[in-house]
């Protein structure tokens, strides 16, 4: 079951400044946004493997992986997570080379915290007119779970139930075409080999997340010689 605050934006932090991820939290809490703040890039990761972002906040300077690593590396992955990148360097050069990173916005320190809460809303504002027409459906609901297709979240009472970056892309497609039969050619990844095996694997790790008796699918079921299905409530 969601609440009011599963609607919200939810925005992630990734600053190594402690004071300064607390302020900008607090800040956007108040105007309308979920926030979640972590201190590096490893730790971004790791939040961004249980659950989807609708934005990063984004410093530049921080140690082990610069902001701009961390930017070009989820670009390169194919992660197209808008990106507000916050930097003390304001040279033009600079600018220039955030957003040959990737990044959606860049803006320099210090900032009005009004001015941070305007681009954030911008790109927000951007990115949800961007997203495809054609997902007609928001959320769905199987048993105790439910999957929001947009921010791809599966919950089960309430809680997350922490999906990686590949379960939360298979499960998006079965949800988008509940009920009806999922080849696997639909599901496979152009970049992997032997590419049936490895859908089958993780629709095996999915089962095991949503399934009471995973050998015994009611939810995410097996279409004998075609794919697979998503019944849905």
């Amino acid at each position: 079951m969601t609440g009011p605050l599963d609607d919200l934006p939810h925005v992630l932090i990734v600053d190594d400044d402690k004071r300064l991820r607390e302020l900008l939290g607090s800040f956007l809490s108040a105007n309308g946004c979920r926030v979640s703040a972590v201190s590096g890039a490893a730790e971004a990761r790791l939040h961004m493997q249980g659950m989807s972002f609708d934005l990063l906040v984004l410093d530049v300077m921080m140690p082990d992986e610069t902001g701009l690593d961390f930017a070009g590396s989820l670009r390169a992955a194919g992660n197209d997570v808008p990106i507000l990148m916050l930097s003390a360097r304001a040279e033009i050069e600079h600018r220039i080379e955030g957003l040959s990173a990737g990044v959606d916005d860049y803006l320099t320190k210090p900032f009005e915290p009004r001015e941070l809460l305007l681009r954030v809303q911008a790109i927000l504002k951007r990115h949800a007119l961007a997203l495809p027409a054609s997902t007609e459906v928001a959320e769905v609901s199987f048993g105790a779970f439910s999957f929001n297709l947009l921010r791809g979240e599966l919950r089960r009472g309430g809680q997350i139930v922490h999906l990686t970056t590949r379960e939360r892309d298979i499960l998006r497609i079965l949800a988008q075409r509940a009920g009806e039969p999922v080849a696997r050619a639909d599901i496979i990844e152009p970049a992997q080999e032997d590419t049936n095996r490895a859908v089958d694997v993780q629709i095996n790790r999915l089962r095991r997340k949503i399934e009471d008796q995973p050998a015994m699918p009611v939810y995410l079921q097996t279409v004998r010689g075609h794919g697979y299905t998503l019944h849905v409530d």
